[in-house]
């Protein structure tokens, strides 16, 4: 069975725990980061599991369970909807698109995200994260079997996007990286070695204020964790703590106009292109606005798999 691991927030500092029946069993070393919970940690969680719970669920202050420092890596338009959604042809699909997230957009799986001051086109996207186990300094080969190696747990993470900064500016970096844009837990879900087929199987779904935005099945994700992991050792160092982003599936609030409609507005130059496009986009009611909640949840399709539920509201900047 599966294994879910918290950070919580106590009067004393924060504590990481493992859920077991009636709540959670804390360990009793206080790991500084995920990375030193990964390396240094097994024994404890481990033994955890057998423990009765010391803290109640109903007790529990929710921090992320991945911390800074730490990379997060992002896979865009991996789900063959989205990508069809947003204009491209999956079947032609040869290489990932990598970018990343700052880590100080990292945060909690339940409070508030900021939308910022001169931000409008908040939006959404639900994503499946593996949490990275070892250190990769080289490119290698990567199969399905190799998972449980390189990875040490699943997350539910929602990657906050403010598109009138990042598609304009050609910011990705700087659109999707304002402090608390990446909500991340509840849990690290830590699969045993014959639960790993489970990843290939996953339902994603985000709802906002009860109305669900986005659903898929990670079975739909173009390019699979094992051949991701291994086109990216092809270029990239990894460490303990790292987080990947699988990409998320349909039902963004953003919408691409059709490659035709692109073609013609660029004719008219650069600057109308954006101001067409953000006065469409404008108009749509699917992005966020302060008050909107945001509900996400991860399970496997026979309910075997629980990631736990992600809760966010979205407050305006003061």
């Amino acid at each position: 069975m599966a294994t879910q691991i918290a950070r919580l927030a106590t009067p004393g500092g924060a504590v990481w725990a493992v859920c077991v029946p009636g709540g959670f069993a804390v360990l009793p070393t206080r790991f500084a980061t995920t990375a030193a919970l990964i390396e240094q940690g097994e024994p404890e969680w481990r033994a955890a599991r057998n423990c009765k719970p010391d803290m109640a669920l109903a007790e529990a202050e929710f921090l992320s369970p991945v911390t800074a420092p730490c990379r997060v890596i992002c896979q865009g338009a991996n789900y063959r909807q989205h990508m069809i959604e947003s204009g491209m042809n999956p079947d032609a699909k040869n290489f990932n698109m990598f970018f990343e997230k700052s880590d100080a957009s990292i945060a909690p799986p339940v409070g508030e995200v900021i939308r910022p001051a001169h931000v409008r086109l908040l939006d959404y996207e639900i994503e499946l994260g593996l949490v990275m186990r070892a250190h990769v300094s080289a490119e290698r080969a990567v199969t399905r079997q190799d998972l449980p190696d390189l990875v040490f747990g699943i997350v539910i993470a929602n990657d906050i996007s403010a598109r009138d900064v990042q598609l304009p500016q050609t910011q990705f970096f700087k659109g999707k990286s304002y402090r608390g844009f990446c909500p991340v837990g509840p849990y690290i879900t830590i699969l045993r070695r014959e639960e790993f087929s489970a990843i290939d199987s996953l339902n994603l779904t985000l709802a906002v204020n009860g109305e669900v935005r986005q659903h898929d099945n990670t079975k739909n994700l173009v390019f699979k964790p094992a051949e991701t992991l291994a086109e990216l050792t092809g270029f990239s160092d990894l460490a303990p703590g790292d987080l990947l982003l699988t990409g998320t599936p349909a039902g963004c609030a953003l919408r691409v106009p059709p490659p035709a409609v692109r073609r013609v507005m660029q004719l008219f130059g650069e600057r109308f292109l954006w101001r067409a496009f953000l006065a469409s986009q404008g108009k749509r009611r699917e992005y966020l606005r302060p008050g909107d909640t945001m509900s996400l949840k991860i399970e496997s399709e026979n309910g075997t798999i629980n990631l736990g539920e992600q809760r966010t509201t979205v407050r305006g900047a003061v």
